[in-house]
């Protein structure tokens, strides 16, 4: 494949990230601000590259099922995800006409490729146009079927299923495909929620209160990163799930907390908010470069409280010392899988291996957690994903080795509407929100001197 990108293509901008994905392992997220850069793609067709690209990598698997039955011979690696791309316009966007679509990936391919290939692809799009795509109804196996559909690994919706059964799988891959609500968390240390909607409302982004937590906003229109409400520190992207973790550690101003594994720094922004400032407050994470963005955030927001730290959770209590918390958070590494609307490409990097090996980090991080935290004090495990080893089968086996640690309820918004003690699973299709899981222990005095 020849590399002769047309600048500020859209189409041509979506295919070089696809295909990144792909080849190197690149993230789409991380990838789509380097291409409108270096494309020089204007704002008013930014929203288009985006929704191209995710919903490629959203259908990916239910595309290259519909292309099938078309494709004769072998084909270039290449040449398929420019179908895929292609394709995925034809079959779901209405407002593109499919002719103009065809034409744009026609000189794709003349100017990647050749004049032969060029043909493939017309020949190919075109005999779509003119005959359709399959249905799904001949795929007999159940798994197989929601596979295919919800363009999900088979091994995927094996797991689920029997997690949770076949139907709130088939639930959860659809809503894995659809277009993520843009939620912000609004600075309540500087501004009311009614003063930041109008604030926001000044600079043409339309934004209506939460439904779910009193101070989340949700975007109907426009980009709040880019407005002044966003830079002098009155508002902060976060999806509302990631909102719950400060709810359930129930922090009071004075308190000395940790945020175990806190970059890029949300959910530690949002305890030093409701610390209201005042107490100590560390942020602990791995890297350098994502504890400079936990500093970014608190210095833009105003939060004096936050020390933010580069080492290893793993080691807290070296660090620390024994007993130090009243409060502590674990938001441990996990897999991900409750993002998948956001972050498409975990679908097909993911492997079932992931699983064990996760678990012994999240544990000797709790393991950490439980020692560093004084006694009464309250222990919040979560994570963005909705795979049960990795959730309950973490909290349950935490317990087991921790009598000094006991199950307490998880303290949430009444709004949600979430009644029962221990555990809480959301789901992506429960409130539209990422998939997320919460546990919260204490340090029980009466067990841990028995």
């Amino acid at each position: 494949m020849k590399n002769k990108k047309l600048q500020g293509n859209v189409r041509d901008a979506a295919f070089s990230i696809l295909w990144a994905v792909e080849n190197k392992q690149a993230y789409s997220n991380l990838l789509l601000h380097q291409i409108i850069e270096s494309y020089g793609i204007a704002a008013k067709n930014r929203g288009l590259l985006t929704e191209i690209t995710y919903g490629t990598l959203q259908h990916q698997m239910t595309l290259d099922y519909y292309l099938e039955p078309y494709l004769k011979g072998k084909i270039e690696p290449w040449v398929k995800t420019l179908l895929r791309l292609s394709l995925y316009q034809i079959v779901y966007l209405d407002r593109i006409p499919a002719h103009a679509v065809v034409h744009e990936a026609v000189e794709i391919a003349k100017r990647r490729g050749h004049g032969g290939v060029a043909s493939v692809v017309n020949g190919v799009l075109r005999s779509v146009q003119r005959n359709g795509v399959r249905s799904f109804n001949t795929i007999s196996d159940p798994y197989e079927k929601i596979s295919i559909e919800t363009s999900h690994p088979i091994w995927m919706i094996r797991r689920w299923a029997e997690q949770f059964g076949l139907e709130k799988t088939r639930e959860m891959a659809l809503e894995n495909n659809k277009t993520p609500l843009q939620t912000v968390r609004v600075n309540t240390a500087r501004a009311t929620v009614e003063e930041v909607i109008e604030m926001l409302e000044s600079e043409e982004v339309e934004a209506v209160s939460s439904k779910l937590i009193p101070e989340c906003l949700v975007i109907t229109n426009g980009q709040p990163a880019r407005t002044a409400t966003f830079e002098k520190g009155f508002i902060t992207i976060q999806d509302e799930s990631s909102m719950l973790p400060a709810y359930a550690l129930q922090v009071k101003p004075g308190m000395t907390v940790l945020d175990m594994c806190a970059a890029p720094g949300g959910k530690t922004t949002h305890i030093a908010e409701k610390m209201n400032n005042n107490g100590t407050l560390y942020a602990l994470d791995l890297h350098q470069h994502k504890v400079k963005l936990i500093d970014e955030n608190a210095v833009r927001l105003g939060h004096s409280v936050i020390e933010t730290i580069v080492g290893d959770g793993k080691q807290s209590v070296e660090r620390f010392g024994e007993e130090k918390f009243d409060r502590i958070l674990v938001d441990a590494p996990c897999s991900g899988l409750g993002v998948i609307k956001r972050k498409p490409d975990i679908k097909y990097t993911k492997k079932e291996e992931d699983f064990a090996r996760l678990q012994e980090i999240q544990i000797e991080l709790l393991d950490q957690a439980a020692r560093s935290l004084k006694q009464e004090g309250i222990l919040i495990y979560s994570t963005c994903t909705v795979d049960a080893v990795e959730n309950r089968g973490t909290a349950e086996r935490f317990l087991k080795e921790h009598p000094e640690m006991e199950k307490i309820q998880v303290a949430l918004p009444a709004s949600l509407g979430i009644k029962y003690t221990g555990f809480v699973q959301v789901f992506p299709q429960d409130y539209g929100s990422d998939g997320f899981f919460i546990a919260a222990f204490k340090k029980s005095k009466k067990t841990a001197t028995a």
